[in-house]
């Protein structure tokens, strides 16, 4: 899949109420709540479990190189994906863009038991912006892999539905909000981020997996 290059123009939006904070995040996942979806899948999620969201998502916009990736295929076109992309991987020997994100990945490696070393960042600049029903891609070299998501700047929903169709579930999230899918989430359900009439601004996914 190519990638092409991606102006980023400043946006201003509303912030939260403590989104403007220094970074912080609940080590104990005291907000946690697990819901299981069927026998074998389970999402968790914990609302405003990052504090200083904003703050992280303009440190992020100030120093990752965000790109457009070229791939989707529409009416037997390929067409640019509609949000901007960057990432992250343990065996790039640098360190994370910022010094929480490895703090970050380490409490949730404990808790979840994954090694994490995998960061995505996907930007979705405005309403517009958005992404498919789809399953992660390495769910077909890897079995039953846990996703964990922080959701930074404005909220926006992410739908699940059974793999196929089906009525779906939806969480609106943003403002440093945790979602992790687990279980066998990848192999028999999808997710989406659809598009919207009205948001207050950009939001950025922070994507944990293990690669």
């Amino acid at each position: 899949m190519a990638v092409t290059g991606a102006r980023i123009e400043h946006v201003f939006w509303q912030t939260s109420l403590f989104g403007g904070l220094a970074p912080q995040f609940d080590a104990g996942f005291d907000a946690a709540q697990r819901v299981d979806l069927d026998a074998t899948t389970w999402v968790e999620h914990a609302a405003g479990w990052l504090s200083g969201s904003d703050q992280m998502l303009d440190d992020l916009l100030a120093s990752l190189p965000f790109r457009q990736r070229r791939g989707v295929r529409m009416y037997d076109q390929i067409l640019d994906e509609p949000r901007l992309s960057a990432w992250w991987r343990v065996e790039s020997g640098v360190p994370e863009p910022l010094p929480i994100l490895r703090d970050i990945r380490l409490a949730l490696a404990e808790r979840y038991g994954e090694p994490f070393d995998s960061i995505g960042f996907n930007l979705y600049r405005d309403g517009n912006d958005s992404v498919a029903w789809h399953g992660d891609r390495h769910r077909h070299v890897v079995t039953n892999p846990v996703i964990a998501i922080v959701s930074l700047g404005a909220p926006r929903p992410l739908r699940l539905r059974p793999r196929g169709g089906g009525s779906s579930l939806s969480w609106n999230l943003g403002n440093g909000d945790l979602f992790v899918m687990g279980g066998a989430c990848q192999h028999d359900w999808e997710h989406t981020v659809p598009k919207v009439r009205v948001t207050t601004g950009p939001r950025m996914s922070v994507t944990f997996r293990s690669v």
